[in-house]
């Protein structure tokens, strides 16, 4: 075992003597240990149960002769960071995240973990530490909040970003917004649509790091729960056999999680994502390869914020198995799972306990909800490495668009400017400086973008950033521009009353502009100073690579 550099022999008796200073008996010396990394906090609703989980792991990893080692990461809710400076850590924390679990597990050599995170970063984060280490390995994602009721309507967080706007409108009246924010967000769990970290749990559960069907189960479901103590019970199975996840992780198990993805509609930030975590299985994971499974996959679900339907619909309607039901001739499926089991011999297995949801929520590949799947890249004189749009969010009316820029360096500009009216139909908004590199830490756009659309302007305004967006955008917003503008890129050359271009069937974002103008003021362009010039968010805009390469660290 792994743990006995830590336990075994004559010259480690000062390090067993610190292990019984812990509570350790001898009988557990004998026995394998397991790392529980848990990122629960008290300021996440998507973590704040995950002490609870953390101690049904540990229950399962005792029940199956283990001994556990709870340890925490640190968590950011996107949400609460949201249209401030405090975005600018969110996506820095994922590399933050990934470096304290391989400290810990290497400092204390584990024979396996079981990892416990819920939110947007945080999965991802502990999905690259798993590569990095590559010791057996089991996911618990914390599961979906419950979405709250208001006026007699399901609602989530995405419905208070939205009504800001319908407030500065006067859509809706003061008492009807304080309505919304006393009820939307009822409790545990993440937020409660299709937003960034419920797609990354699916995604997890799809590339075969959870058990089946625990991506979608509830936070405040039993089953939840279960899935806990199973996967503490089942990661000393994968010690003994020597299941790690490099053996599950392929670039078989990776298009089999960008095909789920695609078909359920995902947030834009996997694209970022799932690139970075294959970095750390030694894959590589081009931004063309999401969107060439995208035109082979057709949508098949449709969720907040792009539809009508929450978690709880999919979860009803059979989750993720579900899906895979439906895309099963397109999967690899010999692919390897933390059951032990092929995806093949998992869906053998699957049972569709409630057929009406199943049959009413997930359409058919024959008559799909959209032939395409979720996300779409777009390449142009204004994104030459690309770009990344949620197409299955965007209206038929906007699925082309040209527009007159309006430029601004940086969220708050844009903000203003949308809340003080001053933004009209047929305006292309142009965010730019909000890179990985320029914000730094590339910030999600949620406000700008839910703005617009509680202002009635979806239909007939767009918004390019070389930032990214909340999981919850929805509407003609394309972002991740590559290059950025930090880094010179057509982004950092486009000015006011410039048409810009788009045509996502086609994959096109066009900057209308001559060559040679083009030439002209990129001679005239300076690039700006460095925004952080102290502490984490100074070495993080040294280190960064692009939007398409996933934001990560260059080595």
């Amino acid at each position: 075992m792994r743990s006995d550099n830590i336990k075994k022999g004559l010259e480690r008796a000062p390090h067993r003597s610190l292990l019984k200073a812990v509570g350790l008996t001898d009988e557990e010396m004998e026995l394998p240990f397991i790392g529980v990394v848990n990122s629960w906090n008290e300021v996440i609703p998507g973590h704040i149960h995950l002490d609870k989980l953390a101690e049904a792991v540990k229950a399962g990893i005792r029940m199956a002769g283990g001994v556990p080692f709870e340890f925490n990461t640190i968590g950011i809710c996107d949400g609460i960071a949201m249209g401030h400076n405090g975005m600018k850590n969110s996506l820095p924390s994922r590399e933050i995240i990934a470096d304290s679990i391989e400290l810990m597990v290497q400092a204390h050599q584990f024979d396996g973990m079981v990892m416990i995170p819920t939110c947007d970063k945080i999965v991802p984060g502990h999905l690259m530490a798993a590569g990095r280490l590559d010791i057996p390995t089991i996911v618990v994602t914390g599961g979906p909040m419950m979405p709250g009721i208001v006026g007699d309507e399901p609602r989530d967080v995405i419905s208070l970003f939205e009504a800001v706007g319908a407030r500065r409108n006067n859509k809706i009246t003061e008492q009807e917004l304080k309505n919304l924010e006393d009820c939307s967000c009822c409790g545990a769990g993440s937020c409660a649509g299709l937003f960034t970290a419920n797609t990354m749990a699916c995604v997890t559960e799809a590339l075969g790091m959870s058990l089946p069907g625990c991506g979608t189960a509830h936070a405040v479901d039993a089953k939840k729960t279960r899935f806990a103590k199973q996967s503490g019970m089942k990661i000393l199975e994968l010690v003994k056999k020597g299941i790690t996840p490099g053996k599950i992780v392929t670039q078989g198990s990776l298009d089999n999680a960008i095909r789920v993805d695609m078909a359920i509609g995902g947030s834009t930030n996997t694209a970022l994502h799932l690139p970075a975590i294959a970095a750390e299985f030694g894959l590589d994971l081009p931004l063309s390869r999401f969107d060439e499974l995208s035109k082979e996959t057709p949508h098949l679900i449709n969720l907040r914020p792009g539809g009508n339907r929450y978690l709880i619909d999919f979860e009803r309607a059979g989750g993720v198995p579900a899906i895979q039901q439906r895309l099963k001739d397109a999967l690899d499926m010999d692919a390897l799972t933390i059951t032990g089991k092929s995806l093949k011999e998992n869906l053998m297995e699957y049972i569709i306990i409630n057929p009406r949801a199943n049959k009413e929520i997930i359409a058919t590949i024959d008559s799909p909800v959209h032939s395409k799947g979720g996300i779409a890249v777009l390449r142009g004189s204004l994104a030459p490495q690309g770009s990344v749009i949620k197409q299955t969010a965007v209206s038929k009316k906007m699925q082309r668009f040209s527009g007159k820029a309006r430029v601004f360096d940086s969220e708050e500009l844009s903000m203003k400017a949308i809340m003080d009216n001053k933004i009209k139909a047929g305006d292309c908004i142009i965010i730019r400086y909000e890179g990985p590199k320029g914000g730094p830490g590339m910030r999600e756009m949620l406000s700008p973008t839910a703005a617009i659309a509680g202002m009635g302007l979806m239909e007939s305004v767009a918004l390019v950033t070389d930032g990214r967006f909340s999981g919850g955008t929805r509407g003609p917003c394309i972002g991740h521009v590559s290059p950025e503008a930090a880094e010179g890129g057509p982004i950092a050359l486009v000015q006011d009353a410039d048409i810009i271009e788009i045509d996502i069937p086609a994959r096109l974002l066009n900057l209308k502009v001559s060559k040679d103008e083009i030439d002209r003021r990129r001679k005239a362009w300076k690039a700006p100073a460095p925004k952080a010039t102290k502490g984490y968010l100074a070495r993080y805009q040294r280190l960064v690579s692009s939007a398409d390469k996933g934001a990560v660290f260059k080595q």
